[in-house]
């Protein structure tokens, strides 16, 4: 003879509590059933009778009974299961991060999944699975390059310092030139977007020949001041230093550049002199990433250059400049967002690198 159910008698608030889970829509359905199971109990139905409306056997009516009453609400959720065993030891685990952080098979440069899993004697998918929740990407290849300069950590700071606390009354200006942009034109006629299918153009091209673009970025504005021309030599240098004092009359200028030979030279200096409001404040050697120019010739190229066509130079020219144009009246300031913490630990692996080179 089967027990009595053990009574379900929920006060006031707990059935309002209930009433309220039932209609969550974030919740599994398995626990709305046991709560609506709770609420039938407290309307005292019997077991067989809840069963039969939800669906369930009555020793399940039983059990969550039982939990409710002993644990209330937390009773009715699942309860963690261990799950199936590992298969693969940590051990060997670890074996296959170690195995795809060292060197390749010879003759290859680099691991793939299969090959690593011939390797390891494991499933394509289980050694998939282990890279990709230790974050481990063997295909990718990033670059960097330690900057040489002996003066890097007073340039750098220097540079930074201009970016995060620029002086009052002064603009902050980052000039840089792009070179070797090319007038490319296609032999074929672009085919346009459409539904499923991209803006499709053909592989071969044209050349027209190549333009320079001088640029000087206001970060405080984003506004870009820009000569597009054939060359940029030392008195390309000068003529577009004198365009951009136009832009700013009277006006204290702190320009930040490379150090390119046309901007340290003879005639770069003797401008300089002649130009008391304008100090020039260079970045460290191979360091271009300090330059904010950089940000802009990424902006210029992505959206003004990507999916250019230009039938010459001329009409290269007129596009660069309509695109600064455009991008002036929309354009907004540029942050630096490499804080202390960051730039120190740059400053020392650039100086542990100068040293160990120095030394051997």
């Amino acid at each position: 003879m089967p027990k009595d159910p053990e009574p379900i008698n929920l006060s006031k608030n707990e059935r309002i509590q209930l009433l309220n889970l039932t209609r969550k829509l974030n919740l599994t359905q398995g626990f709305i059933r046991r709560v609506r199971l709770i609420l039938l109990a407290d309307d005292g139905m019997k077991n067989l009778e809840i069963a039969a409306q939800l669906d369930l056997h009555r020793n399940s009516i039983r059990k969550w009974r039982s939990r409710y009453n002993s644990e209330g609400i937390n009773g009715l959720k699942d309860k963690a299961r261990s799950g199936k065993p590992p298969k693969y030891s940590p051990k060997k685990i670890q074996s296959v991060v170690t195995k795809v952080c060292g060197k390749p098979p010879k003759g290859m440069t680099r691991w793939s999944v299969l090959t690593l899993a011939k390797a390891v004697n494991m499933p394509g998918s289980v050694v998939h699975g282990i890279l990709k929740k230790h974050d481990l990407h063997p295909h990718r290849l990033r670059t960097f390059n330690f900057s040489p300069d002996p003066e890097f950590e007073d340039k750098l700071l220097e540079v930074v310092g201009l970016y995060m606390s620029p002086p009052h009354n002064a603009a902050v200006l980052c000039m840089d030139e792009k070179t070797g942009i090319q007038a490319l034109d296609r032999t074929q006629p672009m085919l346009p977007l459409r539904s499923k299918k991209p803006k499709s153009w053909t592989n071969e091209y044209v050349r027209h020949g190549t333009r320079t673009m001088l640029a000087a970025l206001d970060i405080a504005t984003g506004k870009a001041t820009t000569w597009v021309n054939k060359t940029r030599k030392s008195a390309d240098f000068v003529t577009f230093m004198n365009m951009v004092v136009k832009d700013y009359p009277e006006q204290r200028l702190y320009v930040i550049m490379d150090n390119l030979n046309t901007h340290k030279g003879k005639e770069a200096q003797k401008w300089l002199k002649s130009h008391p409001n304008v100090s020039f404040h260079y970045t460290p050697t191979h360091a271009s990433w300090v330059n904010l120019a950089e940000c802009f010739f990424s902006i210029l190229t992505r959206q003004g250059l990507q999916h250019a066509v230009h039938r010459s130079v001329k009409d290269l020219t007129k596009s660069l400049n309509e695109f600064v144009e455009k991008y002036n009246k929309t354009c907004g300031p540029f942050t630096w967002t490499k804080g202390p913490d960051k730039l120190q630990r740059i400053i020392e692996l650039t100086k542990s690198h100068q040293e160990s080179t120095h030394t051997n």
